[in-house]
């Protein structure tokens, strides 16, 4: 042999330090550019829905519906919601890029509107609804798990957090601007134009959206290239797939179930909100029709900043080594305390003002919990059964949605404007039950320790 045939081959050259820096620079970047859109599809998504709640009095005048009519209205938004919601995460959400399913989303809540933007009556906004809620119910979990596929564990409160903002910004940004548009245009013009901003949003998620590093796996390549490079048998490289937990033995999990249960009364409130806020604010409260457009958005405004102190304080609490079963369960449980107590102080105030307050308060921060679940969730479930876990809690948690709206549509059919109160103090009564659940269920470090033995 020569001595050119004996040199040793050049291995891979190794990649510059600097190299490596603008890499992980241009990722972070990315990273938040998505979980910015993915804000933005929040905000869209629920602009989307809070249009008929905003129009409450002018479509309940324009088609002649009882109350229990426009509650029936609404609750059909949720009555494929949740089970699409269901099979999405189920069956697609760990299998199928997040970006395409993002896309389809949005483009079939545009096409949604615009029957009941056309004309026709309340045949035609019930199916416009059951479309809208079927194409709407994978979205807010879809869009956590995106979020949180760019980050690891330890850095997923703020995103998680901002992408449940973009709920409350959707609120706060379309409540003026479509309560303009309904009195000076008509409602059904306010349709065209959340059709047009959605459709706006998926071309441009169609250029810049994608999934992250972590979707399957906190901590990306870690195994598979190891094993491979071990001369590993297919199998044994398989290894960690095949002992993951089925999904029963996750959704079995006390953590799972209390924060489904205590999810479920905060998206009470979330229903609540969406339908029926403006028209109490104008007729149970007697504020006129632009002041209740404006003093819409003061609970998702409370509900805000309390979900920006609860991301703070969580990754504060995390970071200094408190365990999440306080972080997250029991810093969750008092939220939804704090929400019941101020509604229940509802009807013992008098003045508007004052009621307007302890309204605010307590819808905002009881209304709240979103994040908590969505990180606590992504915390015990493994990576390849998170889509399934989230999905399958969000599609229980939405019949909350369905339930709500009809509920009190009856009470104020009943009851009259005295309906609202009784409404604002079964809610309270809810939320202090989930408070319970968030206080003595959730330990999802526990819990995923055990899924792991």
């Amino acid at each position: 042999m020569t001595a050119a045939q004996t040199r040793p081959r050049p291995g891979p050259r190794p990649r510059p330090l600097n190299d490596a820096t603008t890499t992980s620079k241009h990722s972070g970047r990315r990273a938040w550019t998505v979980t910015g859109l993915l804000v933005v599809f929040m905000m869209v998504n629920f602009a989307d829905k809070s249009v008929l709640g905003l129009a409450a009095d002018e479509i309940r005048a324009d088609l002649g519906l009882t109350a229990t009519q426009f509650g029936l209205a609404n609750s059909a938004f949720f009555l494929l919601f949740s089970l699409s919601g269901a099979l999405v995460g189920l069956l697609l959400a760990d299998r199928v890029k997040a970006k395409w399913l993002l896309l389809t989303m949005a483009v079939l809540w545009s096409l949604a509107q615009i029957p009941p933007a056309i004309g026709g009556g309340l045949a035609a906004l019930i199916g416009s609804r059951l479309v809208l809620g079927a194409a709407e119910g994978p979205a807010f979990p879809v869009a956590q798990q995106t979020a949180l596929s760019w980050f690891p564990d330890h850095r997923r409160n703020l995103p998680g957090a901002l992408v449940t903002l973009g709920v409350t910004l959707g609120v706060i940004t379309a409540a003026p601007g479509l309560t303009w548009v309904i009195q000076e245009h008509g409602w059904r013009a306010a349709l065209w134009v959340v059709a047009g901003v959605g459709a706006l949003w998926a071309l441009v998620w169609s250029v810049f959206g994608g999934d992250g590093a972590y979707r399957t796996d906190d901590t990306p390549g870690r195994d598979a290239p190891a094993a491979q490079d071990a001369g590993a048998a297919p199998d044994a490289a398989a290894g960690p797939e095949a002992a993951l937990p089925g999904y029963r033995r996750v959704l079995a999990t006390r953590t799972w179930i209390g924060i489904t249960l205590a999810y479920f009364t905060s998206y009470w409130i979330v229903g609540l909100m969406v339908a029926w806020l403006p028209s109490y604010l104008r007729n149970g409260l007697g504020y006129a029709a632009d002041t209740a457009g404006t003093l819409v958005v003061t609970p998702w405004a409370v509900g805000a900043v309390v979900l920006l102190g609860q991301a703070v304080l969580t990754g504060r609490l995390m970071r200094r080594g408190v365990g999440s079963r306080t972080a997250r369960g029991r810093i969750g449980g008092a939220m939804l305390l704090i929400g019941a107590v101020s509604l229940f102080c509802v009807p013992l105030v008098d003045g508007t003002p004052a009621k307007t307050v302890l309204l605010a308060v307590g819808l905002g921060t009881g209304g709240s919990y979103a994040t908590i679940a969505a990180t606590t969730i992504a915390e015990l479930a493994p990576p390849r059964r998170r889509g399934g876990a989230l999905g399958t809690m969000n599609a229980l948690v939405t019949t909350a949605g369905l339930i709500a709206p009809v509920v009190v549509g009856r009470l104020i059919d009943t009851q009259g404007d005295a309906g609202y109160e009784t409404a604002v103090l079964l809610s309270g009564a809810l939320l202090s039950l989930g408070a319970v659940a968030s206080f003595t269920l959730v330990d999802p470090a526990r819990d995923a320790a055990r899924l792991r033995a």
